[in-house]
C-alpha cells in the first residue's frame, strides 16, 4: 500500500495540494557567484566576497543556514548563531574561494544533511559549531601558503573541535499542511565545559525591490510586523505576491524579536547612502557588536529574528520552536469587522502547543515509512544508513536557481548597472536564458549552479523517490528558455558555451524505464525530450565532427584534467585530437536515441525511421571506432583504445590507460528480435545493412535470449577486444581499486605516460588524490581518483553485456585472482567495492570517506554520519573535492540496491 508521502507526492502531481511549495531550497552560497558578479572583469569570487554577504542585500538569490525558502525564493527561513567569541554573528557558511584555495574553492565547516522526503514534509540537518572564535583569517593565511601539493588544511586541522568543544544545532522541519510548516532548532552542547550561545531563528523576505526589475511581480516593498492577533512572538507578513504568513516564535525567559530591512548597508560597504536605516546586517551589529540602535524599535522591516541565549551545561540541550503558517482568509474579509469576529481571528492563530509534537513525530514515523518501502529491505541496517544519508543530501541539494541572462548583461533600471564591456562578455551568447525554478544542484556552496550532466545523473537516485521530479528536471533543461536555439545545452553559469557529455537523452530513457517497470509508461515525456533532443544531437554532429568520418572531438567532455592536453585551451596550431571517448559519447548518445525511439515506435510506428537513422549513425561511429583505413582509434598491440593527435602529417596516439578508452565500453544497445517483429520498417532496413554493408556490420553479434528470441548486440568493442579491455580495466594495478574503477590507471604512477609535440614535453601521471595541476582551477582532478558518474556507467554497461551475453561469457576478477565471474557479477563487484567507501570496516574504525578529514575521536559523533564527496581517492577511498556533492554520488544508493537485485533499469516504489 502507498505510504502518506506516496500520497502526498501524488496530491502534489495532480496539483491538488501544493506539498513541495515549501522546501530547503535556499542556497548555501549566493555570494561569490557568477549572477551576482557585477564587475568590469567578470572577477565573481572577488566582486562579492563572503565578507560583504552580512551588509549586501543579493540580487538573484538568497542563502543561510540549515535553510528553507518556497518555490520562488520570496520568504526565507534560516539560522543565524553567536558563540560570545566570534567576530561575525555566523549566518552562512564560510569556505576558500577559487583562488583562496590550494586546491580551489572549499567551505571550511562541518554540516550534515541528516533526513528529508520528497515531499519536504519531513527534513533535518545539523550544523556544528565551535565553541572557540572560528578562524577565518587562519584559514586563509594557511592554504595561501600550501601550494597544489599539499593538502587543503580543514577545520578540523585548526584543534577547534578537540574535546568536543562543539554545539550541534539541528534543525528539524515538518509539514502540518501545504503552508504549515512546524520547526524545531535544538542546540547541544558536547563539549566538557559549561558553554553560552545566542541562537536567531531568521525570517526574511528576499529583496526584490529596489532594483527595478521586471519580472518578480512585486510593486511594492513588503513587510513583517508584530501580529496583534497572535499570542507571543509573533509577525505576520505582506507581500504583493505571497498571500499572509504569520510566524510565531517560541517566547523564552529574556528572547526577544529583532526587526530590520534585508537591504544592503551602502554607508559601511562603498560609502554611499543607505536606503534605510536599518539594513541587512542589523542583527550582527545587535548581537555582536552591542548596537542596540542598529534595529528598528517600531517592530517592522522585511526581516526578524527572535534572539534566544542560553548558558549550556555539558551535555545539555536546549531547544526552540517556530511555525510558520498561512493566514486563512476570512470568509467575511469585506465584511465590517466585529468584536466577535476578531476574536475568531485571534483563536485561528496556529500556535507552539497544539499538535507540535504529534505532527513533528507523526512526519517522521511516515519518512520511516516511505524510506522502508524504498530501499529494499535485504540491506544491511550500515547499508540502509548510506542509502537514507544519500537521498536526503539529494533532497536537500534542491535550490531556487535565478539567472535572467538578459537582464543580468543590461542591468537593472535602477542600481547594479554592469559595465559596458559585460554585453560581450562570458554568456554573452545567451541572452534567451531565463532561469527561475528549482534545480538539483551538485553542491550548495561549491557549485551552487546547475551543471547539466551532473543534473542529469542525479535523476537516476531522485527517480527512484520522486520520478515527477526526476521528469521535470530533465525537461527544464530542454526548453526554450535554457537551450540555445542552436540546440546547445548550458553547462554551467561559468561558462554556459562548455561542452559537457551527451547523458541526458540516457537520463530521460533510464527514468522513462524505472516508470515503466513499475507499469506507468510515460510516453508523452518520452516523445517531448526526445524530440527536443533532437535538437541537441543535431548540434553536437554539426560542432564536434569536423572532418565528416565519425570521429568526434569536443573539447572538455566533463573529465577535466585527465588528457595530455588541457583540451578547453585548443591544441597546437594545426593539431588535430580524434578522442576515443568523444566518440564513445557519441555512439552512445546514438545508442540511445535509437532504443528511445524504438521504444516510442510500439505505439507510434513512424518512430521506427528515426530509430533507422540512429542505427545508421551508430553502426558508423562503431565502425570508425575500430575499422578504419588508418585502424580506427583501437592500438592492437596495447589492447586499448586511445586518443589520436594528427599533426604535421603524422598520426600520434595519445598512449594513456585512461577512462578515455574505458568510456567505448559504455556504448552498447541489446535489440530483441520479438521487438523488431513488429517493426518491419527498421527490421528491413536492418537487414538491409547486414546484407549490403559488411564492411559496416562486423561489430553486431547475434544471440539468444533466456525467451529463446533471436537478439543482437550493438556496441563498439568486438567480444575479444570486450575481453581485453576488461582485463585492464579489472586489473587492480591497473584502474581496479578496493574502492571501484581509477580514472587513470595506477601503472601510471611508476610509469607517467610522456609525449613531446613540437619540442614541449607532455606528462600524464597516476594522482590518486587532489590535483596536482591548476589545471581547470586545480578544484578537480580524473587522473586517478574514482569518480562515480563514470563508475555508474560502466557497470550499467556491464549489466547489459550480461544480458546478452549470459553466464556465457566469464572472466577473471580481479585480473590474476584465478577467480572466474560473469559480468553481471563483475559488476556487483564493482557496485560492493564502490559502497565499502561509506562504510566501517568490519572491525571497526573511520568510514574510508572520512579517513583524511581530520574527524576523529568521539566515534558516534564523527563517524555516525556520512558525507557523499565530489570524487574519492584511487587507492584509500578517501572523500575529496566539494564535500557535499550528493548530487552524483547519491548514485551509491542505486549501486547498493543493484547489490540486493534491482538493476538501473528496475522499478521504482509503487506510488
Amino acid at each position: 500500500m502507498p505510504t502518506p508521502e506516496h500520497q502526498r507526492l501524488q496530491q502534489d502531481a495532480a496539483r491538488e495540494k501544493n506539498w513541495k511549495r515549501w522546501g530547503p531550497y535556499l542556497s548555501e552560497r549566493q555570494w561569490g557567484t557568477v549572477r551576482e558578479d557585477y564587475s568590469p572583469g567578470g572577477q565573481s569570487w572577488s566582486d562579492f566576497p563572503h565578507d560583504h554577504a552580512r551588509s549586501r542585500a543579493y540580487r538573484w538569490g538568497e542563502d543561510g543556514l540549515l535553510g528553507v525558502t518556497d518555490r520562488q525564493c520570496r520568504l526565507c527561513f534560516s539560522i543565524a548563531l553567536w558563540n560570545g567569541n566570534d567576530t561575525i554573528l555566523k549566518e552562512r557558511l564560510f569556505g576558500l574561494t577559487g583562488p583562496e584555495g590550494n586546491h580551489g574553492e572549499d567551505v571550511k565547516e562541518i554540516y550534515y544533511y541528516l533526513d528529508s522526503t520528497p515531499t519536504h514534509s519531513y527534513a533535518k540537518a545539523m550544523y556544528r559549531y565551535p565553541h572557540a572564535r572560528y578562524p577565518y583569517q587562519e584559514l586563509v593565511k594557511t592554504n595561501a601558503q600550501r601550494g597544489y601539493l599539499d593538502p587543503e588544511y580543514e577545520i578540523v586541522d585548526t584543534g577547534l573541535f578537540h574535546e568536543n568543544r562543539f554545539f550541534d544545532v539541528t534543525a528539524t522541519y515538518a509539514k502540518a499542511d501545504a503552508n504549515d510548516l512546524l520547526i524545531e532548532i535544538e542546540v547541544t552542547n558536547h563539549g566538557p565545559d559549561a558553554a553560552e550561545i545566542t541562537m536567531l531563528p531568521t525570517l526574511w523576505f528576499r529583496n526584490t525591490w529596489v532594483w527595478g526589475c521586471r519580472h518578480e511581480g512585486c510593486t511594492a516593498k513588503p513587510r513583517i510586523q508584530i501580529d496583534a492577533d497572535a499570542q507571543g512572538h509573533a509577525v505576520k507578513t505582506t507581500h504583493d505576491t505571497l498571500e499572509p504568513f504569520t510566524c510565531v516564535f517560541e517566547q523564552q525567559d529574556n528572547s526577544e524579536l529583532l526587526f530590520t530591512e534585508n537591504e544592503t548597508n551602502t554607508e559601511k560597504l562603498f560609502g554611499g547612502e543607505n536606503f534605510s536605516a536599518y539594513t541587512k546586517d542589523a542583527f550582527h551589529r545587535y548581537v555582536v557588536d552591542g548596537e542596540t540602535a542598529a534595529v528598528n524599535p517600531k517592530h517592522y522591516g522585511t526581516k526578524v529574528a527572535a534572539k534566544y541565549h542560553w548558558k549550556l551545561a555539558p551535555g545539555e540541550t536546549r531547544r526552540a520552536r517556530v511555525r510558520l503558517t498561512e493566514i486563512p482568509e476570512s470568509p467575511a474579509a469585506s465584511a465590517k469587522p466585529t468584536k466577535a469576529k476578531a476574536k475568531k481571528a485571534a483563536i485561528s492563530r496556529p500556535d507552539l502547543t497544539s499538535d507540535f509534537t504529534r505532527v513533528l513525530e507523526l512526519r517522521r514515523d511516515e519518512a520511516n515509512q516511505f524510506y522502508d518501502h524504498v530501499i529494499p529491505q535485504n540491506e544491511t541496517d550500515a547499508q540502509r544508513h548510506v542509502s537514507r544519508s544519500a537521498y536526503a543530501g539529494l533532497m536537500w541539494t534542491k535550490q531556487f536557481y535565478h539567472y535572467i541572462v538578459a537582464d543580468w548583461l543590461d542591468g537593472d533600471a535602477d542600481v547594479m548597472t554592469p559595465p559596458e564591456s559585460r554585453k560581450s562578455g562570458r554568456n554573452c551568447d545567451w541572452r534567451h536564458l531565463y532561469a527561475r525554478d528549482i534545480l538539483s544542484m551538485p553542491d550548495k556552496w561549491e557549485y551552487p549552479w546547475f551543471a547539466a550532466w551532473d543534473l542529469a545523473f542525479h535523476m537516476i537516485p531522485a527517480a527512484r523517490i520522486d520520478p515527477e521530479f526526476a521528469k521535470r528536471q530533465l525537461m527544464v533543461l530542454l526548453r526554450e528558455w535554457y537551450m540555445h536555439p542552436n540546440g546547445q545545452l548550458p553547462a554551467y553559469e561559468f561558462y554556459f558555451d562548455d561542452v559537457n557529455p551527451p547523458v541526458h537523452a540516457w537520463a530521460c530513457l533510464r527514468v522513462f524505464q524505472m516508470e515503466a517497470e513499475a507499469g506507468r509508461r510515460d510516453t508523452m515525456f518520452l516523445k517531448q525530450t526526445f524530440q527536443r533532443l533532437l535538437l541537441n544531437f543535431t548540434w553536437w554532429v554539426n560542432r564536434v565532427d569536423s572532418n565528416g568520418d565519425n570521429v568526434f572531438a569536443g573539447g572538455f567532455l566533463g573529465l577535466d584534467n585527465i588528457g595530455v592536453f588541457d583540451r578547453s585551451k585548443g591544441l597546437p596550431e594545426g593539431a588535430q585530437l580524434e578522442q576515443a571517448d568523444g566518440t564513445a559519447w557519441m555512439a552512445f548518445y546514438c545508442g540511445t536515441m535509437m532504443s528511445m525511439a524504438l521504444e516510442l515506435a510500439r505505439d507510434d510506428k513512424s518512430y521506427s525511421d528515426m530509430a533507422s537513422k540512429f542505427l545508421d549513425h551508430f553502426i558508423r561511429i562503431i565502425d570508425a571506432m575500430n575499422g578504419r583505413e588508418e585502424g580506427g582509434l583501437w592500438d592492437e598491440e596495447d589492447g586499448f583504445y586511445y586518443d589520436q593527435l594528427k599533426i604535421d602529417g603524422e598520426t600520434v596516439p595519445m598512449r594513456v590507460r585512461s577512462l578515455v578508452g574505458l568510456l567505448p565500453l559504455i556504448a552498447v544497445e541489446v535489440l530483441d528480435e520479438e521487438l523488431l517483429d513488429g517493426l518491419p520498417g527498421f527490421r528491413n532496413r536492418l537487414e538491409w545493412f547486414l546484407k549490403n554493408r559488411h564492411n559496416l556490420v562486423t561489430h553486431i553479434l547475434f544471440g539468444e535470449s533466456k525467451a529463446g528470441h533471436r537478439e543482437l548486440l550493438l556496441a563498439i568493442p568486438t567480444r575479444e577486444r570486450l575481453e581485453r579491455v576488461l582485463k585492464v580495466l579489472l586489473d587492480e594495478n591497473e584502474f581496479l581499486s578496493k574502492f571501484g574503477i581509477r580514472s587513470l590507471s595506477k601503472a601510471h604512477e611508476a610509469e607517467p605516460y610522456e609525449v613531446t609535440v613540437r619540442g614541449q614535453k607532455h606528462t600524464v601521471a597516476y594522482v590518486p588524490g587532489e590535483s596536482d595541476s591548476w589545471m581547470f582551477g586545480g578544484n578537480s582532478n580524473w587522473r586517478g581518483p574514482i569518480w562515480f558518474p563514470t563508475n555508474y556507467l560502466l557497470i550499467e554497461a556491464l549489466h547489459r553485456y550480461h544480458e546478452f551475453f549470459g553466464d556465457t561469457f566469464q572472466i577473471e576478477c580481479p585480473t590474476g585472482s584465478g577467480v572466474m565471474m560473469n559480468l553481471r557479477d563483475v559488476a556487483s563487484e564493482i557496485n560492493r567495492r564502490l559502497s565499502n567507501i561509506f562504510l566501517s570496516p568490519e572491525g571497526g574504525g573511520a568510514r574510508p570517506c572520512l579517513i583524511g578529514s581530520g574527524m576523529t575521536g568521539d566515534e558516534k559523533l564523527w563517524q555516525e554520519h556520512v558525507l557523499f564527496y565530489e570524487y574519492f581517492h584511487g587507492d584509500t577511498g578517501e572523500g575529496l573535492g566539494a564535500s557535499h556533492q550528493t548530487g552524483w554520488t547519491a548514485l551509491i544508493a542505486t549501486c547498493i540496491e543493484q547489490l540486493h537485485g534491482r538493476i538501473s533499469e528496475g522499478a521504482p516504489p509503487d506510488a
